[in-house]
């Protein structure tokens, strides 16, 4: 490693050149990389952390671009998954990381296989359910993770530490329902508050990784640029006893208990069908199969199906995404009617 590209970082004292060296030999895990986690796998990938895994589901939309920095008009015209665009660019920052790209969801099946060995998680999701699959497995394998969260100009960000923090389940024992929460699709949002809240998810990973636990931060940290207003939530008076995952060691998103197969995606005007346990599709001959329906096209990583007013994108793994409604049950019966049960 040649220090010397980090000289500006290691001389902030309170990482000095002990932390930087910390920050090559660690491991982090971006869950999405969309809008939060483009900008902190780029920031992690600049300073230096010697390892990155970035795991997302989706593929690039022009609408994209707004938002999530680090991906271009060609990345679109691609038809790129964004993990594989996410570490195309990244590699070309910064030779001195090893980027692992992993197109997938996230799931009860998988987590550990991708979690396991990485000393942070940073959250770059969009749902809840991910978001408490990844504080189940964070507090039963003792894997610290930085939750994060943006819609219209207000952000969220804690930080949870299994055994030194309160986690997110001890501040929501359960999910919020949808009609409690506004989307991207119902308040918008600006690119400035995932700047802001990926720079702050990603400094508290830094601390971490840096071997500074010491000055992570214990509140939960809410700005709302419009308004211009900042908040922190003290998290102290929460009891720990009472928490389902810190005492009582339940963790049903992570046994597969909780937790739904299909999603609708954030203000996308699509649902991703899972189908765990299926035989993997061959996407040559699914295409060879499929040609006649509509307009069809191919890369490496996916295979997609335009039938107006619908658009239908297949993955390796088996997932597909319908584009053109929100309605799972509606997807699902295209799924069936076009591609197959």
């Amino acid at each position: 490693m040649d220090l010397n590209r980090y000289q500006r970082q290691y001389r902030f004292a309170p990482l000095g050149e002990a932390g930087q060296r910390r920050l090559a030999s660690a491991r982090a895990l971006v869950c999405g990389c969309g809008a939060l986690g483009s900008v902190s796998a780029n920031l992690l990938v600049r300073a230096g952390v010697g390892f990155v895994r970035i795991v997302d589901r989706d593929f690039l939309e022009i609408s994209n671009l707004q938002r999530q920095v680090i991906y271009t008009e060609a990345d679109v015209r691609a038809e790129l998954p964004k993990a594989i665009a996410a570490a195309n660019h990244l590699r070309n920052v910064n030779s001195d990381v090893q980027i692992e790209p992993v197109v997938s969801d996230l799931t009860f099946e998988n987590i550990g296989s991708l979690a396991a060995d990485v000393d942070v998680i940073v959250d770059g999701t969009d749902n809840f359910e991910t978001r408490f699959l990844l504080n189940d497995f964070s507090i039963s394998k003792g894997v610290p993770w930085v939750f994060g969260g943006c819609v219209g100009a207000e952000g969220q960000t804690m930080t949870i530490v299994p055994g030194l923090t309160r986690c997110l389940r001890c501040l929501l024992p359960d999910p919020p329902p949808p009609s409690a929460t506004e989307s991207c699709d119902t308040a918008g949002i600006l690119a400035p508050i995932i700047g802001l809240i990926a720079s702050t998810q990603s400094c508290e990973a830094l601390k971490i990784l840096s071997g500074h636990r010491d000055a992570i931060r214990h509140r939960l940290l809410v700005v709302d640029l419009w308004d211009n207003q900042v908040r922190m939530v003290g998290l102290d008076a929460l009891d720990p006893a009472s928490c389902p995952a810190c005492t009582r060691r339940e963790f049903p998103w992570l046994d597969g208990r909780r937790g739904t197969l299909s999603a609708v995606l954030c203000g996308r005007n699509a649902v991703q069908l899972n189908f765990p346990g299926g035989q993997k599709p061959d996407l040559d001959e699914l295409g060879r199969k499929l040609a006649p329906l509509g307009q069809l096209t191919r890369n490496p990583f996916l295979l997609r199906l335009q039938i107006a007013p619908y658009t239908f994108t297949i993955f390796p793994d088996g997932r597909t995404i319908v584009a053109g409604t929100d309605d799972i049950a509606e997807a699902r019966s295209l799924h069936a009617r076009f591609i197959g049960s």
